[in-house]
This record gives C-alpha cells, structure tokens and sequence, in this order.
C-alpha cells in the first residue's frame, strides 16, 4: 500500500508588487446650452502637477470624419450624428482626400482608420493634458512599469465613438495597442469595489442564450463545444508569455439557455471568477436584457447585482450593443449600457463588444484573451495582446480589432487570477478541515481506492510516492494531486489541483470529453474527472470528492 504523507500547511507570505502609474481622464459636455463644447481634465495621475482642465469644442470637422467612419466600418445600424450637429448639412468625406497611411496608401479604409485616430488624439490630447499625458508616460518608464491609462467618457453621445484607436501621430500605434499604456474605459459613478477573493485558477461560467434574430440558427451544444475550447486552451499561440511553463487552471462550465434562477443556482454554487455570455442582446434601460432563452432573461442591473453578491471578477459578452448608451427618442440616455450598468454596481471589469463582431473573430479573441489571463497577464493587458492579435490576423484596415471595449473599475487593479511573482512567495493554506478525496483505476477493477492523505498525493514510478504506477511513461515524481484553499478556517473555497512536473506530461477528461494535456502547469480537478499520467495509452484513474466525510 502507497504510504500517507502528512502535508503541514504553511502561512502565507504574500509580497504586494507595485501597481502600474495610472492616468485617469474624464470629457463632460459643458451643458445644453453649449452642446459643442466640451471640458476634458485628469482625474487621478501619478503626480501632483498632473490634474489639469482643458477645454474643447467639438467641430464639424470631427463630425464629418465620424459620420464617413461609422458608413465604412459600422454594421447594423445607420450613422449617428452627435446632437451639436444634428440637422447641419454636413458633406459626405471624400475617402481620396484623406492622408494616405504609409504602409497602405492605396486602402482607403486603412487611411480612414488613422485619419479618425489621429483627430481624435488631436481633440483629447490637447495643450496641457497631452503634457499630463507625457509626464505620466515618463514617470512609468522610469519605473519600469506600463502606465495605466483609463478614459471615462461622461457624455453618452461620445461613448459609441472608437477611442481605442486614438494615435499621436501616421505611423505610430493606436493607444489601445501600444506596449507602454494599458487602456481601458471608467466610471467614477460606481459602489466601493467589494473585497476581491484571491484566485489560482480561472474559472468561467459560459451561458449561451437565444440565438440573436435573422442570424443563422446554430447548434448551439455544438457552439458551446466550440467555445469551451477556446477557451480551456491556455497554451500561446499569439503570444509569447513571460510564464509559459506555469499558467493558472482554466475551468469552464457550460449553461445553454438557462432560466434565470438556473443561472442564480450555476452562479451560486461555484466560485466562477470570469461569467461569459453570448446570444441575442436588447438594448433598454438598466443595462438591456439578456436574452437566456425564447422565455425571457435577465436585465442589467438584476446581472450586475448577481455578478458582485457571486464574486465575479470579469464579465464578457459576444452579444448586440453591450458598450453602447440605450436611445431613447434618438437621444443618448446615460449610463445606460451595459457595461457602464455592471460597473455602476459593482463588477470589478467588463468587456462588451461596440458592434456585433462575426464569430470567426469572436472566437480568436477570446482564445487569445484567455491564454493571457491564464498566464497571469491583468485584465488590460489580456485585452491589449488578443487586440493585437486581431489587427494581425485581420489586418488594421478592418474594424475587428477595434471593437472590443474594455471597462474597468477605478479601484480594480486588473487581477483575475494571481500573478506569478506574487504567486511564488505564497504557500497555499490546507484548511483544517477538508473534503475527503481518493483516486481509483478504472483500468482494473480490482484495485482499491486510494485517499489523498491531509490534501497531498504524490504520484510517479519512484516507490517513495503516495501511489506507485509502475509504466514506462510515467517520470519518478510525475505529479501531485494537491488541495488549495484561501483561509485556513474556510474549507468551502478550496479546490483539488493536478500538478504536473513530469516529462510527458498527464492527460484529464474534461467535461466535454475532451482530454486535454497538462504539463508542467496546474490543473484545478472536479469530482468525477478522469486521469492518464505520462501517456494517452496509459491506465485511466478516476479522481473523486466525497463531500459526506471530511478530514481534520
């Protein structure tokens, strides 16, 4: 019989690393009286002399350049024109006399794309917060950090408009794609962020509601399938990670057109960090509604409440309008999107698409975004590398890469799960009380189960090991089964994890009975999964939780 090692749990000794500078933005309309006029100043900079005003009208010019950006790139909707200019007759844009972008000057769409984008910075980066800017920028590099950079855009009608392809200059990146700024949006009217629970693991609650009208009827089981991989997917492809060898879990659970209170019960009975939607989407007050199935949903503010009593981090939707104001009476009603809803009540980041964006590029952003996180990459940064991951692969002259909006809560500092070199200098507790778990083969039937004593296993071929398997593939100190938890006195957050240091590698059987290789990484494990150490053609052991008897 495999012997019982004993697993004394050690304190924590969590080391804070320091938060990257950040800059923070506000543009406010002056009032009706003035619609054209706009106050642009810093909320929050790095340093004292940082919190300037400006003032900025808002010219037919940039009306103009929008209105011809919104007929090339926008679908599903007509052009809008903000109020101050609404009834002018304003000319159409001549595409041609637009200043060529060097690398493509012949793409008229390309051009247009920079065109706006440098306007646009011209507008926000004006005389004396351009200077906050730079300083701010400077004062991060000489701390060797990113600067932070958060824009809160107070009047609604400027909301829709694509700040993230904000450029200094032709030639030069987009703000939400340079390497030394982390850009997101904000909101100051927002509730005190809630203490954040510290996570290991990512772990995702994927809900798929009614398909969205006059799109073409998918299969939606299959559509979950397809998703669920893309995001349990944590090896790069787009990307080259600073922590390769050790990226966090990645759990996805699936709910296809839930009622709401099967979605409260998924919600409530798992500690998910990360809730992503896709389906059909309707824009109203309180942030729409979110079509779970031909029944009904739930709306904004109901979600937003949910997400913060449940602990959810992060809150992405492939859904119609999520970052754009509800319209009322062809008037922008504020605070209204539901971005902006989830934020005001509490959630910590929510990204939300500014159009509808095809599936084929949904689908490479968020296997990107979710390697990033898996790597213990923040939030901004997850976001800023699957950005430049969509302007590879559809090229900048396309709207794909600009239509994910990122919004982030101004006290959140963008961690999902914890970073590797906080991660390191932390031990994890073993509550003094937990479930009681064991492994069985299932390759025979005669062998008795095996517990996992005091929340370690080690398993290998070395006869030192808690349990022995005697096969070629299998290294001397494979892996270890081993259990987690954030308090020593709260069992329930804890969760068992595969953690594999071998030289083949071990194989789980996920719930979309897929087997899915984990390396030299961790791996979080559910009752019920199923385990190949070293080989595809190895004996399968079954992992099980009996909740009914606990040790300690």
């Amino acid at each position: 019989m495999p012997k019982s090692v004993l697993f004394v749990p050690k304190l924590s000794c969590h080391l804070a690393v320091d938060e990257h500078p950040s800059l923070n933005i506000a543009i406010a309309r002056l009032g009706a009286a003035i619609p054209d006029n706009y106050n642009i100043w810093v909320l929050k900079a790095p340093n004292p002399g940082g919190y300037v005003l400006e003032n900025g009208n808002w010219t037919i010019n940039l009306s103009q350049i929008w209105l011809g950006w919104q007929g090339l790139f926008s679908s599903g909707s007509s052009p809008y024109c903000l109020p101050c200019h609404q009834g002018l007759d304003i000319p159409d844009l001549d595409l041609a006399a637009i200043p060529a972008d060097a690398a493509q000057p012949q793409v008229y769409s390309a051009n247009l794309m920079q065109y706006l984008g440098v306007e646009l910075w011209k507008w926000l980066f004006c005389r004396q917060i351009g200077t906050a800017f730079a300083q701010s920028q400077g004062i991060a590099i000489g701390r060797q950090k990113l600067l932070r950079l958060r824009l809160e855009v107070r009047d609604p009608d400027l909301i829709p408009l694509p700040w993230e392809i904000v450029q200094s200059q032709p030639g030069k990146p987009a703000i939400s794609l340079d390497r030394q700024v982390l850009f997101s949006r904000t909101n100051s009217d927002v509730d005190p962020l809630p203490s954040q629970r510290i996570d290991r693991s990512i772990r995702i609650l994927l809900v798929l509601g009614q398909n969205i009208p006059g799109s073409p009827q998918l299969d939606l089981q299959q559509e979950a399938v397809t998703i669920s991989q893309a995001l349990q997917n944590t090896m790069p492809s787009g990307f080259n990670p600073p922590n390769r060898l050790n990226p966090a879990g990645c759990q996805v659970d699936t709910l296809v057109q839930p009622t709401p209170r099967e979605l409260i019960a998924a919600l409530e009975h798992q500690q998910y960090n990360l809730f992503f939607y896709a389906g059909h989407g309707m824009p109203a007050v309180d942030g729409g509604l979110l079509m779970l199935n031909q029944l009904g949903g739930v709306n904004g503010k109901e979600l937003a409440q949910l997400l913060v009593r449940c602990g959810v981090k992060l809150a992405v939707f492939n859904s119609c309008w999520g970052a754009r104001p509800y319209q009322y009476q062809q008037q922008a009603v504020p605070r209204s999107s539901l971005a902006e809803v989830l934020l005001h009540y509490g959630v910590p980041a929510v990204l939300a698409m500014r159009d509808p964006i095809a599936d084929r590029e949904a689908l490479s952003f968020i296997q990107t975004f979710t390697q990033a996180l898996a790597h213990r990459i923040s939030i901004d940064e997850a976001v800023a590398i699957a950005r430049q991951q969509l302007l590879t692969v559809y090229k900048y002259n396309q709207p794909a890469w600009t239509l994910p909006i990122l919004y982030m809560h101004p006290e959140f500092d963008g961690e999902l799960v914890r970073p590797i070199a906080e991660a390191i200098t932390e031990m994890p507790f073993v509550p003094r009380s937990i479930p009681l778990a064991y492994v069985r083969s299932l390759s025979f039937h005669t062998n008795p189960d095996f517990p996992i004593s005091a929340g370690k296993m080690r398993v290998g071929r070395s006869t030192d090991n808690d349990l022995v398997l005697n096969e070629p593939w299998v290294s001397k100190r494979h892996a270890e089964i081993i259990y987690r938890s954030s308090s020593i006195d709260d069992a329930s957050s804890g969760v068992y994890y595969l953690r594999d240091s071998s030289s083949f590698g071990s194989y789980v059987l996920t719930r979309e009975n897929k087997w899915v290789k984990v390396h030299e990484q961790e791996f979080p494990l559910q009752s019920g999964m199923q385990i190949k150490f070293g080989s595809e053609d190895g004996q399968v052991l079954e992992f099980r939780i009996d909740l009914d008897k606990w040790l300690g």
